[in-house]
């Protein structure tokens, strides 16, 4: 089992250096994680397997939801949640939610995770998706993802688009526009 949560750490660090849309990142972009205050805050998080989380991806309720792949140890990761913070601020009055499900390792939750969620004042809905079969559930998301992050989901009533990239927040604009 640790040799598995092993490969698992790995292959996910190696997949967040993945980015396709070339936006590079400088080091005095993002903050450092090491910055975040590590003693445990007392949020509530909700944490879910793939089987609880799935639910949120087949909503079908005339809303667009937003669903961004993400962990505090992903510096693209980190460099575009204040898109996503921001559409969700513009776009909530029409019909659009933002939910950020992290991919922390759980036995950081309390001391990166949390921090991260108050010291960066995350607005959007944040869970924690903690299931080690990545093999099975990240095809279901979809078929053609790698398992790099970020990656996103942006759907409407089955209407679904898969983004394994980066975003500006012109780009995550311009995708919602075309559901709304």
């Amino acid at each position: 089992m640790k040799l598995k949560l092993l490969f698992i750490a790995i292959l996910l660090m190696v997949s967040c250096g993945k980015n396709k849309k070339g936006n590079d990142i400088s080091a005095s972009e993002v903050e450092p994680i090491e910055h975040v205050e590590t003693k445990a805050i007392d949020i509530p998080l909700e944490i879910y397997d793939y089987a609880g989380l799935e639910t949120f991806l087949n909503l079908k309720d005339d809303k667009i939801h937003v669903v961004n792949f993400w962990a505090t140890w992903c510096a693209p990761c980190v460099k575009e949640l204040p898109y996503f913070e921001k559409l969700n601020d513009a776009y909530k009055e029409k019909g659009v939610e933002v939910m950020l499900v992290s991919l922390d390792f759980p036995h950081l939750y309390d001391k990166k995770l949390k921090p991260f969620i108050v010291k960066n004042n995350l607005q959007s809905k944040v869970v924690a998706l903690d299931d080690a079969d990545m093999n099975a559930w990240i095809p279901k998301v979809d078929e053609s993802w790698s398992g790099s992050i970020p990656a996103t989901v942006i759907y409407k009533n089955g209407d679904s688009h898969f983004y394994e990239q980066s975003f500006t927040y012109e780009e995550l604009e311009k995708e919602v526009k075309k559901m709304l």
